[in-house]
């Protein structure tokens, strides 16, 4: 095991030349404290308050040239303004563009990632095959590195594209950054770091984009497999015979209308001997509604990405991997079908979930929980973790009462909300809190020992699951409303965002810091 984390480790860090994955990109990134060949495109990064830029290497002409468009478009460096210049006199390259970075050293990791996604979607409208990109004006060699690498981390996140299903894809990008920096080493260190998470939520977006009779469970648990593994990851795939046989029927219940039963994914990093956290996704991997169907055709469509949970799950672990993190981290993915069928589950039905407590189903297309409640079960029946955190696209009530900026959380321990409230702060997948209580009664059943609805519908999903945590401190996180975007936006080309990868990559870091 240990001889395959060095193998992976060695895979995910080259000195300082990276050409992204051969599946998810085309582009490729180039540390240098020095520069040689052309480009098309010439990027230079200026720090606030610049009322004169001056650069080595460039003439009086191009120095006067440039200097005369930033008066009069008061261009002064601020962090996230641009100015282009097409045609720079006395310059080779066909045009410069300027970003400001503001003060380096206060620029925040996700403002410098939004810049690189800005780069990014600005050189793709163009016919730019290589683009240098001079950071020498941040002096500062910590403040240079983290910039460069934040940005070329925004550059990949944005070129992600899903094109398997298409016959003839459009091309994707794929040019050459040549980044000259103050050391090259330090920022090609820092750009690995964060190209394993890359990956990670590559494979969370693919993963959430598949379709529902492509990324069924089986398929979802064995395309997992295939990506997880060759990282020295280790992976169980339960079928429905063995989630039957374990009693996990509240699983099991939710696809039995379907040809695709329900499945239990577990991916284990072994970075350390520690405790391990469990981090458990539901993953739904297509959802009707069962025969409380969802009529809106709108929303119905979108189904495949009700698998979003445990596709961050699977992405978070892969990221880990790929960074050799020295963390002891344990993914559980509960996997479902939910059809209409003769054999469907039916509202009223009493199924008995892992821990042996019985669930009313009182509406079959509050299925999350029931595969959730499981999966939960599961992870602490069998793992023992130090804390479980479940991540999922669960409910409508929480985008009513959140909307898509946070994500809702909800725990009684103030480490694992403090360190998630960080978490999210660092990557942009921000948080909020909302009550799990006194809410009494709301998931009491009258034939059963609970049943799957209640109101106000967010807290009723997350009391319902907090039962199947038992002793183990943990933490619910309902997503909905975060897994997929209609058009770009910043760091995310449309389709499925990856949403829960960087956070839960980031958070499980910080509280293992604890």
């Amino acid at each position: 095991m240990k001889l395959m984390r060095l193998f992976a480790a060695a895979v995910a860090l080259t000195a300082m030349s990276f050409a992204a994955s051969a599946e998810y990109l085309q582009t490729k990134m180039n540390f240098n404290e020095r520069l040689s060949g052309t480009a098309e495109t010439l990027v230079v990064l200026v720090p606030g308050d610049t009322e004169e830029l001056v650069v080595q290497g460039w003439s009086r002409d191009t120095t006067q040239h440039v200097n005369r468009a930033m008066q009069v478009s008061e261009f002064t460096g601020a962090a996230k303004q641009e100015l282009v210049v097409i045609a720079p006199a006395g310059l080779s390259e066909q045009r410069v563009i300027l970003m400001g970075v503001g003060v380096p050293s206060e620029l925040t990791r996700v403002v410098a990632e939004e810049m690189g996604a800005a780069l990014a979607n600005h050189v793709n409208g163009t016919k730019a095959e290589t683009i240098h990109i001079d950071s020498r004006l941040v002096a500062d060699a910590k403040a240079n590195a983290g910039v460069v690498a934040a940005m070329a981390h925004g550059i990949d996140l944005r070129n992600y594209r899903f094109d398997r299903f298409k016959s003839e894809p459009a091309e994707r990008p794929a040019q050459t950054f040549e980044w000259l920096v103050a050391s090259d080493s330090d920022a090609a260190n820092l750009y690995a770091d964060l190209r394993g998470i890359a990956e990670g939520v590559f494979l969370a977006r693919e993963l959430t984009n598949l379709p529902g009779s492509t990324g069924y469970p089986a398929a979802f648990a064995e395309m997992a497999r295939a990506e997880l593994e060759p990282l020295g990851i280790e992976v169980t795939i339960l079928g429905p015979e063995q989630v039957r046989e374990l009693g996990m029927g509240s699983l099991y219940g939710v696809s039995q209308g379907s040809q695709h039963k329900a499945h239990l994914l577990v991916a284990h990093w072994r970075g350390s001997d520690e405790q391990p956290i469990a981090l458990v996704g539901k993953g739904n991997t297509f959802d009707t509604g069962g025969y409380n169907l969802k009529t809106a055709s709108a929303s119905i469509l979108r189904m495949q990405t009700d698998k979003a949970g445990a596709a961050a799950v699977v992405g978070t672990v892969k990221a880990l991997a790929i960074q050799n993190a020295p963390l002891n981290v344990v993914a559980v993915a509960p996997l479902s079908h939910n059809l209409i069928s003769a054999e469907a589950q039916l509202p009223g039905d009493v199924v008995t979930a892992g821990d042996g407590s019985t669930i009313e189903v009182g509406n079959t297309d509050a299925e999350g929980r029931l595969i959730l409640a499981d999966g939960i079960w599961y992870a602490r029946e069998h793992f023992n973790p130090r804390v479980i955190a479940d991540i999922a696209t669960l409910t409508g009530a929480k985008v009513g009462a959140l909307g898509t900026a946070y994500s809702a959380i909800f725990s009684e321990h103030d480490s694992i909300i403090n360190t998630l409230r960080d978490a999210g702060e660092n990557t942009n997948e921000l948080v909020w809190q909302l009550p799990l209580g006194p809410y009494p009664g709301i998931v009491n059943s009258r034939i059963a020992d609970r049943i799957n609805t209640g109101s106000p519908g967010a807290q009723a999903g997350a009391i319902f699951l907090q039962h199947f945590a038992g002793d183990t401190p943990w933490v619910h996180i309902d997503m909905a409303g975060n897994a997929f975007i209609q058009s770009p936006q910043g760091i995310h080309p449309e389709g499925a965002t990856g949403y829960g990868v960087r956070l839960l990559t980031e958070w499980v870091k910080l509280y293992s810091a604890e």
